[in-house]
C-alpha cells in the first residue's frame, strides 16, 4: 500500500452546521459539461505515444479546451493516466507527491539464486540514492527517493515481476539498472506498468476508445451514463488528502483567495500536522482549494482563532457562494 491508504482518519465536528440548497451543487450531480470542464479521466496509456499526445488525444476526443496530464510516462510504458479536464488541470500538482505504484519485469543477466535475490531487492526499501537515467526529462543529478515497497509476484528463469511502491519521481528503469549492479549480474527493465497514480488505480481506467463511445452515446443519444462513468469530479483527485469542510459563508472569500481560519470550519479529519497538504471542501463536497495546514488537528479541535490554512490554488468561482450579507 502507498503511504495514504495506511492513515485512517476520522472526522471531527467543531460547528454543527447544515449547507443551503441555494448555494453550489454536489459533485455527483453536475451536468456533462460541468464534468468536461472540471473533471478527470485515468486513462488507460497505450504503448506508443508519449504522456502529452494521450493527453492531447483525450483533449480532442472530448472538445474541451485545455488538458493535462498527472506524472509521465515513457511513450513504451502503459497503464494509469490521470488526465486533468478544462480548470481542473491544476490540480495535478495534487497528484504528484501522492506516490505511484508499478508491475515491472526486471530481466537479470545471469542465473543468481533466488534467496540473494529477495535480499537484494529488500535493500531497495526505504530511502534511495538514484541518479536519473541519460534520456531524461530532468538533470542529471543525484536524488534521494522512497520505495515503499518492492516485492516479487513472480519467477521465470531470468525474468522477475514485481510489484513496486515508490514516492513520484522514482525511476524504475534506474531501479532495476541498480539492483543488476548489487546482485553482480546486470539487470535491466523489460516492461512497465503503473498501477497507482495517487488515489487513481486500475479499477477505474478508461481507454481512449472507451471514451470516444461514451461521447458518441451522449452527443448523439442523449446517454450520459457512460461519460458519467468515465469522467469523474475533480474532487476525486484530493482523495489522498486530509480534508476540512468550511461554513457556507466562508466559501466566497476563499474563492477570492483568503486564508481559512479557524471560525469558518464546519468540521475537519484527524491527523492534520503542519504544513500537511489539506484539501479545503464545502459541505456538498466541493473542493473550494488546496493549501499547507498552519494548525493540527489537535489545535483545531480546541482553538478558537488563528489561521488554519494557507490557501495555495482555488478552483471554486467567486460568486457561486455569496458574500455573507446576502446571505442572511
Amino acid at each position: 500500500m502507498l503511504p495514504f491508504e495506511n492513515i485512517k482518519r476520522t472526522i471531527i465536528e467543531k460547528i454543527p452546521a447544515e449547507t443551503s440548497p441555494k448555494f453550489g451543487k454536489p459533485p455527483e450531480q453536475r451536468t456533462i459539461p460541468e464534468l468536461l470542464d472540471g473533471g478527470i479521466v485515468n486513462v488507460d496509456k497505450p504503448d506508443g505515444p508519449t504522456s502529452h499526445e494521450v493527453s492531447a488525444h483525450v483533449q480532442k476526443i472530448l472538445h474541451v479546451k485545455k488538458s493535462g496530464h498527472s506524472g509521465t510516462l515513457d511513450p513504451g510504458v502503459t497503464g494509469v493516466l490521470p488526465v486533468a479536464l478544462g480548470r481542473s488541470t491544476k490540480i495535478v500538482q495534487m497528484l504528484l507527491p501522492a506516490g505511484k505504484e508499478y508491475i515491472a519485469v526486471m530481466h537479470i543477466h545471469e542465473d543468481v539464486e533466488e534467496s540473494k535475490l529477495r535480499e537484494v531487492i529488500k535493500n531497495f526499501v526505504g530511502k534511495i540514492t538514484q541518479l536519473p537515467p541519460v534520456r531524461s526529462a530532468i538533470k542529471r543529478q543525484l536524488r534521494e527517493r522512497t520505495i515503499y515497497h518492492a516485492d516479487i509476484l513472480e519467477i521465470e528463469g531470468r525474468d522477475i515481476l514485481m510489484k513496486v511502491g515508490c514516492e513520484a519521481g522514482t525511476y524504475i528503469r534506474k531501479l532495476c539498472h541498480d539492483i543488476g549492479q548489487q546482485l553482480g549480474t546486470g539487470a535491466h527493465m523489460a516492461e512497465l506498468r503503473r498501477t497507482k497514480a495517487g488515489p487513481f488505480d486500475e479499477t477505474t481506467l478508461a481507454t481512449l476508445h472507451d471514451l470516444i463511445d461514451a461521447y458518441w452515446f451522449w452527443k448523439n443519444e442523449g446517454k450520459e451514463n457512460y461519460l458519467r462513468k468515465l469522467v469523474q469530479p475533480m474532487e476525486n483527485a484530493t482523495l489522498h488528502l486530509p480534508k476540512i469542510w468550511v461554513l457556507d459563508t466562508t466559501v466566497d472569500s476563499m474563492a477570492h483567495g483568503a486564508t481559512l481560519h479557524i471560525p469558518g470550519i464546519s468540521k475537519f479529519e484527524s491527523g492534520i500536522q503542519i504544513n500537511d497538504m489539506v484539501a479545503v471542501m464545502t459541505l456538498k463536497g466541493e473542493l473550494v482549494c488546496y493549501g499547507k495546514s498552519q494548525a493540527t488537528s489537535e489545535e483545531l479541535k480546541t482553538k478558537e482563532k488563528g489561521i488554519a490554512v494557507e490557501t495555495l490554488r482555488v478552483f471554486i468561482d467567486p460568486g457561486v457562494y455569496p458574500k455573507v450579507e446576502r446571505m442572511k
